[in-house]
């Protein structure tokens, strides 16, 4: 029998990988309604199958079931965080491989992930999940202040404050009781605040073991907490190195993830690596470019190929041992303070063709409303860069984008912006 694989969430170009790599497979599309239009190529699948928002998780699982009874899926994918909990749930139901509804349901659920890592003994940092504002000053009255007020899930660094003042606890409650991209299991969630360097860690694993590839040191609005630059590899020791390998190692098994690509992020403290979150994806911010760029290790052909069943452990092991040049790639985005109609964006051939710089995109089209820095979609623009230090690297992306200019129609009364 060919391959039939589901791919819960639009794939963005895996559908045609997986195709590729596997001649004679089949791909359905199980996405949201909202998605479908995003949906790449939708003719090349079997199908494509939308359902609403707010549809019941059981009508997904009943849908897919619908279709596995005529055309059996071999196996499941999903390459998106939106999709994730369906995705579970569905494999579960159809017996196929994919993370269990547990470990979707920890990495999801700040508050779950925490009491989790506390349970295993291998981060203790303070979490509660809130009902209200006064929840939120009991939490202060305990921990002290900063804190970090934020969905319990969420995406994109979207609705993050660091409260460093009582009266901002309001503020910061209603921004992060917002709904963000649908994401299940929505409230809020307070933390103490971990003060050191932020990195992220991309690891593949494999029937349970874990493979750190890349540690990305990344800079981030201290207000907003949106990232707005990340540079693969981060310059740390040999033993920090080695300490955040064993630790996200040690984070992967509380959670039980035992495949695929991962994507955490942590802070270094004075007591050492502590987790900020965690993923069972790639990155995003073109984090794969960077690894892939750095190392030769492409996270994203990982991906597709385990979805197929196939091993890739070894072969990413042997590309991390090959004796070859290993250059450091960043990126670095663009960000606007004044807020209006982006009309026109200038020096783009320029900054192209800056030393060592591999790419400059535009992320916001002419006609779109831009302006503040309220998540990662509030970035207008990046640039990517090779270097032989990682400040070079990071510098020569910085650059890129800092040439550009940008020119937008604003209203009267909010006077001229460029």
């Amino acid at each position: 029998m060919s391959e039939h694989i589901l791919i819960v969430g639009t794939g963005r170009d895996f559908p045609a990988r997986i195709r590729a790599a596997r001649p004679g497979a089949r791909t359905t599309v199980f996405c949201r309604l909202d998605s479908v239009g995003r949906v790449r190529d939708p003719g090349d699948n079997a199908r494509v199958l939308g359902l609403r928002d707010d549809a019941p998780e059981q009508e997904w699982v009943d849908l897919a079931a619908a279709v596995h009874a005529r055309d059996p899926f071999t196996r499941i994918g999903t390459f998106g965080e939106r999709n994730q909990n369906h995705y579970a749930r569905i494999a579960e139901a159809l017996g196929l491989t994919a993370h269990s509804p547990d470990t979707v349901h920890l990495v999801h659920d700040k508050r779950a992930m925490r009491a989790r890592l506390s349970e295993a003994g291998v981060d203790s940092t303070a979490g509660v999940r809130v009902s209200g504002v006064e929840e939120l000053r009991t939490f202060v009255r305990r921990y002290g202040l900063p804190c970090v007020v934020k969905p319990v899930s969420n995406s994109g660094s979207a609705g993050i404050t660091k409260v460093t003042d009582e009266s901002g606890l309001a503020e910061a409650y209603a921004r992060a009781a917002s709904s963000y991209e649908g994401l299940a299991d929505a409230g809020v969630l307070v933390e103490e605040f971990l003060d050191g360097p932020q990195f992220s860690v991309e690891a593949v694993s494999e029937a349970g073991e874990h493979q750190v590839v890349a540690i990305t040191a990344k800079f981030s609005d201290p207000a907003s907490f949106v990232e707005l630059g990340h540079v693969t590899p981060a310059r740390l020791t040999d033993e920090v190195r080695d300490e955040v390998h064993t630790y996200v190692g040690a984070v992967l098994d509380a959670l039980g993830v035992e495949f695929g690509p991962t994507h955490s992020e942590i802070c270094l403290t004075e007591k050492g690596p502590r987790l900020i979150e965690t993923h069972v994806r790639m990155g995003g911010d073109e984090i794969p470019a960077l690894v892939r760029d750095a190392t030769g290790v492409d996270v994203d052909e990982c991906a597709a190929r385990q979805t197929l069943g196939e091993s890739v452990l070894p072969d990413v092991r042997a590309t991390l041992a090959e004796n070859r040049p290993a250059p450091c790639s960043a990126v670095w985005f663009a960000a606007l303070e004044s807020t209006g109609v982006l009309d026109r964006v200038g020096r783009l051939d320029e900054a192209r063709s800056l030393p060592g710089v591999t790419e400059v995109r535009l992320l916001a089209k002419p006609g779109a409303e831009v302006g503040g820095l309220t998540s990662s979609d509030s970035r207008v623009a990046f640039a990517r860069a090779l270097a032989d230090t990682p400040e070079d690297a990071a510098r020569a992306a910085r650059g890129a984008v800092e040439l550009l200019e940008f020119t937008l129609k604003v209203s009267p009364h909010q006077g001229r912006a460029i």
